[in-house]
């Protein structure tokens, strides 16, 4: 034993263990007492092993030995154990204590029994794990029966009805590994259901006189009323005569529709049927002649005990058979699979594995095809994420794996599944619940003191090494992270996008992206606003720093919605430190994503910073902000994009109310806006009307006016030449101008020119639209300087003094 459990090979450490356990079973007290001292050490030593099943069969011989001489002499070694370890042992010994309590009294009462029970236990020590490993006497309650004398007709009953009703009732145990069971004890079982004439023709050597006898049986299976309650023994029957080694292509056909008819038919399907059948059902598939029926059979296995089942069963099938067909073709049937169920019923990682290590690597054309294909099926539920796994698979696959993705777009919620599965279980609904999506790895450990203190180091090199660093941890796990441990990183990488390199900076940007990517909706709890710093780096005046923080957005756009970074992206905009290219580019960026916002209403806050960028000195950013407003208009409607903007001032509505040409304005814009607006969307029907507002009045005006950014005023050729009707009237208002209070509160200073603050340029702005003709005042304040001298030359024609103030204050402030 020593020897053998210090062997490479973990299946020899795992067998060894097992028939130390049931050696130790099959032994008197007295025996275990003298040789647990020398097999408790190594168990110990095994309990470390890399491999899963190594453990579990040091579990099982600690749980042998704990159950035939007690806990007493096992208590000094546990106490090295740590609590998880305890557990599960104490688990296990309960769970077979409470076995051999159940079953302690049935063994006595027939030989028969203890042979079954002789036979059970043995076949249980080649299984690897120890919890099916103590369960392996429990069929011995089940099986005592089958022997006892009595009517066969009640027999078949009890044994049929008392496991069925324990599996329904506690399905979290359902043994899916069929016990062995003769043909005679099946015929025994079922002479109630089968006519004996029937069994007999299906032994017949005559191949016409087997299709005969499975048409026969095929009638009374349809014609039975209660079918639950001999389905196992039905598909027993099936696979024992005429069996999966008939030749005769007619009675094969013929044997797989009735197995479909019952696995479709019954309420609850044994999983131990499916096991029963898969080998057979598989080798069918691999032959053209039987392959349709023999997919149907699969489909109805997945409806009745789901999809994941059936794959995890048939993964080992398909590795290890001799016929290549039956890998491709079965393959073929996964990809069919997939597209009628979905993926939530399967575990994504398994499949992924299967695929790279057995469907990619074949040598057989046809399964590389065929597993291409399965992967392109995939991406149409997962999506891109699914790539990621794929990173290291050779480049001529990646190209047709590319080619593939083109075929099965990703489709998400709008691919539902075609079929769903009948009844699940506790155990299947849990892992459905869990496989959802691919997996994520958690990186927290990966993520060490020394990474992020690196991070901040002085050396600009380590720097870099650092952030290259997270980008391998990141590709490592396939990218999918989980959120958990992230925190302090992105702490970390927050004071990177303030580094005095630039090159640090756009890497640092590189790696936030790709974080967002693999994290997903959770990156937005996890980074503590780091999204803010990030859209400072949009007003760099390098352009190959702008393209790497859309890039980042992209990322983060993909990975939260543009609805979550809306109160970012506001306060971006209103920074004047943004720059004008870094703003058009915003803009440009704001107008391909808006559409596709899950809640329109959530854009309308980016409408007051966008409106100040109207009258932006650069046309680009002008035109830019446009087309963002419209997109805008367009997904939310002109009532609620004027209600958003009734707090502008009235130049600055007027601006907004030409350029998106808004033909309704809200109730509760002023009326000065109203007039504006209407004079500029309907100038022959009327000419400004003189406003008369009080002192009180024109101060909250002044201030509404100070508290916006951008220069409220600009009007295009096109507005001004449609207004000549408004030259016949008064050039300029200046009744009630209230010109003695502005010259008590305005503070003279002689010979001495500053440039005019902007509350100054504000308050004259809306003086001149109060008190100029509109053509006038659009012409002064228009960004084309030809515009603003024909302003001033109709100043001059009607004699105005100090003509120059005007005209330098227009100039500065534009």
């Amino acid at each position: 034993v020593r020897v053998a459990v210090k062997n490479k090979v973990p299946l020899v450490r795992s067998l060894t263990l097992n028939w130390v356990a049931f050696c130790i079973e099959t032994s008197n007290k007295a025996t275990v007492l003298k040789l647990h001292k020398e097999y408790v050490p190594i168990c110990m030593e095994c309990l470390n092993d890399s491999t899963p099943d190594v453990r579990d069969s040091s579990f099982s011989v600690l749980t042998a030995i704990a159950k035939m001489v007690g806990m007493k002499p096992l208590e000094r070694s546990l106490e090295k154990l740590d609590d998880v370890r305890k557990k599960k042992l104490s688990d296990m010994i309960g769970s077979a204590t409470d076995t051999v309590l159940s079953s302690g009294t049935v063994p006595t009462s027939s030989s028969g029994a203890a042979t079954s029970a002789r036979e059970v236990t043995d076949s249980s020590t080649m299984r690897r794990s120890a919890a099916s490993m103590l369960s392996g006497k429990k069929p011995i309650h089940a099986a005592a029966p089958a022997k006892k004398s009595g009517p066969a007709k009640s027999t078949a009953k009890k044994t049929d009805g008392g496991p069925q009703s324990k599996a329904s009732a506690a399905p979290e145990i359902e043994d899916v590994e069929p016990s062995e069971m003769s043909l005679e004890e099946i015929e025994e079982r079922l002479n109630s259901v089968v006519k004996t004439e029937t069994i007999s023709q299906l032994k017949s050597t005559v191949w016409k006189e087997r299709l005969e006898a499975i048409g026969m049986l095929k009638q009374d299976v349809e014609n039975l009323t209660e079918l639950d309650k001999s389905a196992e023994l039905l598909v027993r029957l099936l696979c024992a005569v005429p069996g999966w080694n008939e030749k005769n292509v007619q009675v094969q056909q013929q044997v797989i529709e009735v197995i479909t008819y019952i696995a479709s038919t019954v309420k609850k399907f044994p999983k131990r049927c499916v096991v029963l059948c898969l080998l057979g059902i598989s080798e069918r598939v691999a032959d053209i002649k039987t392959r349709a029926p023999a997919m149907k059979c699969l489909t109805a296995f997945c409806e009745a005990v789901g999809p994941g089942f059936v794959f995890e069963r048939l993964y080992k099938i398909m590795k290890e058979h001799k016929n290549p067909k039956v890998l491709s073709e079965g393959i073929l049937w996964m990809v069919s699979a997939v597209e009628d169920f979905g993926t939530s019923n399967l575990k994504l990682k398994d499949i992924i594995d299967f695929c790279k290590d057995t469907g990619l690597q074949s040598s057989a054309a046809a399964t590389r095809n065929s597993t291409i294909k399965l992967i392109g099926m995939l991406h149409k539920f997962v999506g891109p994420d699914i790539k990621g796994f794929l990173s290291d698979v050779k480049p001529a696959l990646l190209s047709a794996l590319d080619a593939e993705y083109e075929k099965n777009p990703f489709e998400g919620a709008a691919a539902p599944p075609k079929r769903t599965v009948r009844a699940l279980d506790t155990a299947s609904s849990t892992s459905a619940a869990s496989s959802d999506g691919l997996p994520r790895e958690d990186i927290s450990s990966k993520i060490t003191p020394a990474l992020l203190k690196n991070l901040g180091s002085p050396d600009w090199k380590l720097r870099l090494e650092s952030i290259e660093a997270v980008n391998k941890i990141v590709e490592e796990a396939h990218k999918r992270i989980q959120p958990t441990g992230t925190v302090d990183l992105f702490t970390a990488l927050r004071g990177r996008l303030n580094d005095s390199n630039k090159n640090l900076v756009m890497a640092t940007l590189s790696s936030i992206g790709v974080l967002a990517s693999a994290m997903g909706p959770s990156v937005e709890k996890s980074s503590k606003g780091i999204l803010a710093d990030v859209l400072k780096c949009i007003g760099d005046n390098k352009k190959h720093m702008r393209e790497c923080t859309l890039t980042a957005l992209d990322s983060w756009v993909a990975a939260t919605q543009l609805d979550k970074m809306v109160p970012y992206i506001a306060v971006a905009l209103g920074d004047q430190k943004s720059g004008s290219e870094g703003r058009k580019d915003l803009f440009d960026w704001l107008s391909k994503h808006v559409s596709k916002m899950s809640d329109p209403a959530e854009a309308l806050p980016l409408l007051k910073p966008s409106a100040s960028s109207l009258m932006d000195k650069s046309s680009e950013v002008r035109k830019a902000a446009e087309t963002f407003m419209n997109e805008v208009l367009k997904i939310c409607g002109q009532a609620a994009v004027a209600k958003n903007l009734r707090d502008l001032p009235s130049p600055t509505m007027a601006i907004v109310a030409e350029r998106l040409k808004l033909s309704s304005v809200h109730e509760g814009i002023s009326d000065s806006v109203k007039t504006v607006t209407t004079s500029m969307s309907l100038p022959s029907k009327g000419g400004l009307k003189n406003i008369k507002p009080g002192l009180n009045d024109r101060s909250s005006n002044v201030g509404k006016a100070a508290s916006q950014r951008g220069v409220p005023a600009r009007a295009s050729v096109t507005m001004i030449s449609s207004q000549d009707s408004l030259q016949s009237q008064a050039l300029f208002n200046i009744k009630d101008s209230n010109k003695e209070d502005r010259e008590r509160r305005v503070l003279v200073r002689k010979f001495k020119f500053e440039e005019p603050r902007r509350e100054q340029i504000d308050e004259l702005k809306v003086d001149l639209f109060k008190h100029f003709r509109e053509d006038v005042s659009l012409r002064l304040w228009n960004s084309d300087f030809k515009r603003q001298i024909d302003g001033i030359e109709l100043l001059q024609k009607v004699g105005i003094g100090n003509i120059r103030t005007y005209s330098c204050a227009v100039n500065c402030a534009t």
